[in-house]
This record gives structure tokens, sequence and C-alpha cells, in this order.
């Protein structure tokens, strides 16, 4: 049946509003440089009922508004793993009782000396404590640092805030005097969630994999979005019914099905729907806002504002220390989650249900929490900025490395900035991070008999490989004083392997000022952050997407039966293009200047292998390995002595380390030679 022309659909105009407005908001802020959550918020203050009243069905937005924060958090999940989520459960629990905790403790005491009574200050706490899931992880998420050190511990103190709204939620009732069995609600509510977990391990190990697979058989794509959907919504519903939280059940939903081979697909079809969908929660927000109420009592919010960002700053940054994170991850860990999240309106409402706060005070938390939610975007754009002069404070320094000893340490591993033995660093590797790259650079170096030494700020990292013997040291590479204990002075190569751009680039700045021979290789994700890396003294950048576009065409070619001498070839070429556009951005080491005067040619050093003819136990006037192979002999390595005096009697041998110069296919063709 065709609806009538005469039919009025409320939904259908306030979402022509909504989009339309916030794409005349957002291209105004844009080119103010304004971050587009903030857009979205005022979108929903100008149409909401408190502005202009241009939106009826305030009800219908607020369920956009669910689905665009179940999205968010399904997406979350799918980057995410079971593995992974299970490596930062201390974090999860330490961090999140530390952060959770300490902010009740320290409201419930400002208002309990404020008038309030008992009931109402540890509700005020319950309020406070919990900050903003969707705001700060999209924020994150777009700026790529989910996997640094404070995109993990910040992740994990938001899960265990989604899963203690839970037993604030029940407990509310008897801050009221009207639930008598809290203690029986609050282990059918942990038996609950156990049996959640139960069903979502099973699931991402045998239901949804099978499942994934009998629907990509029929190839078709439109069965596959409705698969997806299903279960995010699902696992979201289920955990609604058990009493948990929507938000924790998408979560849930996405970690099922990150377990999958399918994730990534799943992933790209959902997206476009949570970039809709989450506007729709932002212009929400917006929309509770009383201007009225603000400009009223304007001078009171901006102060209980300040306060809160301040406190709440204050006790994630401890949390962070707790953690043995440095003061600078501490930082911004604190100047990310200080604001006040939409899960306390939700728990607000069931206050004001139990009448523990009254309506005024509500207006003032409401007020207070879309402020700190509207200003996290300009805090956690400046939070390195903030964090670096905060770390660099005497002050502050003393006060963290003290409240580090005093909460966290681990047996036979040096202070951060403690020098290590100085017979123990020479002509060694430093390494900078220790996950997957670092640890294939420390396998690497090991089994070419190479020194090296590892400079990690993960706790649990650190104390595991500690425990296998590597060379692993807690500490900050920011720190000029950590760098020095590393024996940067005398290191011959440093590679840096982080996941904090900012921080990597730092840590660049600083070796430059100890070192202007070391030579520098540092590990990006993206090529645009390159040239930038290269201009502060790296000496070499391989950004990761990059690399990975190398080896998928690789493999393409590979299976049209390409022969490898022109795959390698075009590799070379690829590289080539890529990387000469950055080059001469910054002084380059010797070998590089030689390499650049002569763009053509390349350096290279081979093992000889076996005995030739042409080439082994024979002076090289007599061999004349320049004339027959086109590549220039520059070093000889024997029983670990360098010579770079080569002259015409120098005799190459068997087992003999070979340094030459000359164009990549002469040089390749030598290898040939030299090689078993």
């Amino acid at each position: 049946m065709i609806l009538a022309a005469s039919v009025d659909i409320p939904i259908l105009s306030d979402i022509v509003v909504i989009l339309g407005l916030s794409i005349f908001v957002i291209l105004l802020f844009r080119k103010l440089k304004v971050p587009p959550i903030i857009g979205f918020l005022i979108t929903g203050i100008i149409a909401g009922p408190y502005g202009f009243q241009l939106i009826d069905a305030t009800e219908g937005v607020k369920v956009f508004a669910e689905i665009g924060v179940i999205l968010l958090l399904f997406i979350i999940g799918i980057e995410f793993s079971i593995k992974s989520l299970i490596s930062i459960k201390r974090a999860v629990f330490i961090g999140g009782t530390v952060q959770v905790i300490g902010t009740i403790l320290l409201v419930m005491l400002i208002a309990l000396n404020t008038g309030f009574d008992l009931s109402a200050a540890i509700f005020l706490g319950f309020l406070f404590s919990l900050s903003s899931t969707a705001i700060v992880l999209k924020i994150i998420q777009d700026k790529g640092e989910t996997t640094t050190p404070h995109g993990k511990t910040i992740l994990a103190i938001l899960i265990f805030q989604d899963i203690i709204v839970v037993p604030m939620m029940l407990f509310t009732p008897l801050l009221a005097g009207e639930s008598q069995n809290i203690w029986m609600e609050i282990l059918m509510m942990v038996l609950k969630a156990a049996l959640l977990i139960a069903f979502v391990l099973v699931s991402a190990r045998y239901i949804v994999p099978w499942l994934f697979y009998q629907i990509a058989k029929t190839r078709s794509k439109e069965l596959f979005i409705l698969v997806i959907v299903l279960i995010c919504f699902s696992i979201a519903w289920l955990s609604s019914a058990l009493g948990l939280s929507l938000a924790l059940g998408a979560f849930l939903a996405g970690l099922i099905v990150s377990e999958s081979e399918y994730s990534h697909q799943a992933a790209s079809n959902i997206l476009p729907f949570h970039e809709l969908f989450t506007s729709f929660f932002f212009v929400s927000i917006g929309m509770l806002l009383d201007i009225f109420f603000v400009a009223d009592h304007f001078l009171i919010i901006i102060g209980l504002m300040v306060a809160t960002v301040i406190g709440k700053s204050l006790i994630a940054t401890l949390a962070g220390a707790f953690l043995g994170y440095p003061g600078r991850t501490s930082y911004r860990i604190g100047f990310s989650i200080f604001q006040v999240g939409e899960f306390a309106f939700i728990l607000s409402t069931v206050g004001i249900t139990y009448a523990v706060i009254s309506d005024l005070t509500y207006q003032y938390f409401l007020s207070v929490s879309l402020f700190t939610m509207g200003i996290t975007p300009f805090m956690m754009s400046i939070s390195p900025k903030l964090a670096d002069k905060l770390a660099a404070s005497r002050l502050a320094s003393a006060i963290g490395n003290k409240t580090q000893r005093m909460f966290f340490s681990f047996p036979e591993a040096p202070e951060e900035g403690a020098e290590i033995p100085e017979e123990e660093l020479d002509k060694h590797i430093v390494i900078i991070g220790f996950g997957l790259n670092g640890q294939n650079v420390a396998k690497a170096a090991k089994s070419a008999g190479i020194p090296y030494v590892i400079c990690e700020m993960n706790p649990d990292t650190i104390k595991k490989y500690k425990a296998l013997g590597e060379p692993i040291h807690y500490g900050d590479a920011i720190q000029p004083e950590v760098l020095k204990g590393l024996g940067v002075y005398k290191a011959k190569v440093v590679v840096i392997a982080i996941s904090d751009p900012l921080a990597t680039k730092r840590i660049v700045t600083q070796i430059r000022t100890i070192s202007n021979t070391i030579h520098i290789i540092v590990r990006t994700r993206f090529i645009a952050e390159t040239e930038e890396n290269l201009r502060l003294g790296a000496d070499e950048v391989i950004p990761e997407e990059f690399e990975t576009s190398v080896e998928i065409f690789t493999r393409v070619l590979n299976q049209y039966f390409i022969p490898q001498k022109k795959i390698k070839e075009f590799v070379r070429n690829v590289r080539a293009d890529n990387y000469e556009m950055l080059r001469g951005v910054l002084k380059r080491s010797p070998m590089q200047k030689l390499t650049e005067e002569f763009p053509n040619l390349t350096t290279a050093c081979y093992e000889i292998e076996k005995d030739h003819n042409e080439i082994t136990d024979k002076p090289i006037a007599e061999t004349n390995i320049r004339h027959k192979f086109g590549v220039t002999v520059i070093g000889l390595k024997r029983e670990g002595d360098l010579t770079t005096q080569i002259g015409p009697e120098t005799t190459p041998k068997k087992g003999d380390t070979i340094f030459v110069f000359g164009k990549p296919e002469d040089l390749e063709q030598f290898y040939d030679k030299i090689s078993i």
C-alpha cells in the first residue's frame, strides 16, 4: 500500500532539519577549524526545545542517538579483539577502579562540605565518575591513537565505567531507602554478566565464524550486511534485557565479529551507518542544554566546570601512575576523560525518579556535563603539548616519579633514567617500543650477535620479557635522562617503533640533541608522517601504510607468475620513487650522502658464502671485480675486524663480509655469484 501524500511523519521533518542545519554549522565550523563534534552539539542547542524549537519528535531523535552509541561501540569492538582485551585487563580493573572510586570519594567529600546529605553526595560521585565513551573514543579513533599506551588505557577505563554504571543504577534505590535486596540484585547482575560473556566467547569461537562462512558463500552483500546488523543489535538487546547496558552489549558484539576473518569487511560495511547515527547522538546531547538556565547561573556553572576538569584530570592522571605509566602518558589520560559522560545522563534520571537529587541540582549537573563535553575536543587536541610541558616541569616530574615509586615497581628494573653499566653499551641498537616491530628487530639483532637494549613504557610487557631475559628497561624515551641511561651517545642505531606519532617526533628531536651521528630508523603508520620525521633528524622512515601496499602488490604479481627479478626491480623502483621525494630535507649520514650524489647507485654488504674463482682468494687487482661486475669494493670485514683501506692487494675470502657500491641490478648479480 502506498502512503497517502497527506500522511505526516514528524521524525522525517526532524531528520531534514538536523541534517540540513548540521551541514551549515559544520561547514562554518570547519572554516574556523572547530571540531565537527562541537558543530553537532551547537546544532542540537539551536534546534532543541530551549533553542528555536525546530524539532518536534525528540524521542525519535533520542532513539537514533542510542543507535549511534551502539554502532560506535560495535566498531570499537571490531577494531579490538578478545585477546587484546585480555591484554589490558589490568588497566580495566586497576585503572578503572582508581579512576571511579577516586572520583566518587573526591566529589562526595566536596558535596558533604557544601550542604548535601550523604545519599546525594554519593550519587553525585557516581554521576561525575562517568566519562563520555562516545566522544572520547571517536576522537581517539579519528586520530589513530587506539593502539597507543594512553589510548589503550583510556579505552580500558571507559570499559570499566560502562560496566560499573549497572551496579550504580542498582545501588541508587538503596540510597533513597527503597531497596532491601541490593546485594541479591548485584549477585544476579554478576551472574547475568558471566552468562553473557560465556555466550560471547562461544559465539566468537564457533557460531559466528561458521555463520559468516555460510553467508560469504552466497556472495550476497545485502545478506552480509543484514547479518552484521543482526549480530550488533541482538547482542546489545540481550545485554539490555539482562539489565546491562546497550553500549556494553554492542562492544561485546564487536569483539565477537573481530575474531573472524570477515571483521574488516564488517567494519567497512557498518561505518557509514555509524557516522550518520553518531551525529544524531551529539545533536541529542546538545538539545538537553537549557540556555536560559545557563545564562542565569553562568558564573557558577563555569566554576563547577573548571573544578570538574581539574578534579577528574588529577584522578585519571593518578590512575595512569597506578598503572606504571610515566608522567606524559598519565597526563594525556587525565586530559582525555575529565568530562562527564552520556551514561551519567541515564543514571541521573534514576536519581530524579527516586528523589536522590533535586531538579535544581540536576540542571547544574546537566549544564556542567554539556560544557565539559563541549571542550573535550579542544582539550584532547592540545593535550600532547600540555602533557609535554607538565612532564618537563621539575615539580610535576618529581611528584610523578614519587607517585610511581609509591604505587608501582618491578624487581631488577632500573628507575626511569637510571643508567645501564657502561661496559654493556657499545655500538648497540636502542629499540624504543617493544610491540611486534620491536620484537622482530630484537630477534634479528640477537641472531646476528648485535648487542641491543629495549626501552618500553608498558609495565606488563616489561615484566613478561624481563623474565625471559630480554635487556628491557622502563622509561619514557622523550626524557633526555632516559636516552642517556640507555647509552644513546654510544649506540650505532636507534629504532623507534611506537604507535604515538607525536612522541616519535619528540624522541627524534631529543636524540639529535645528544648525537648527530647515530642512525635513526623510525616506523610510522602513514606516509604523511614521513617528511616531518625526516626534517627533525630521522635517517630512515618506514611508513607501514606504504610497505603494506608494497607487500600486497608483490603477492599479486606472484599470483600472475611474474618473474622474481622483475618483481624485485619494480619494488626497488617504487621505493626509490616514493622515498626520493622525501630526501634532501635534512642532514644525511655519510653513506647516504654518497648514494645521493649518485642517485642510480646504492650500497650493500654481503657475506661471501662460497668460493668463486672470479672473486675469492685472489687480489682485487687480478680479479678486476669492478670491471666484471660493475661494483666497487669499499670495505671488508674478516673475523670481526673491519677495514675500509681497500687496495689492489686486498684479497676477499669465503666467510668475509664484503661492502660494495654500485647499481642495484649489478649488486644483485654480484650477490648471486657469492651466495649459495
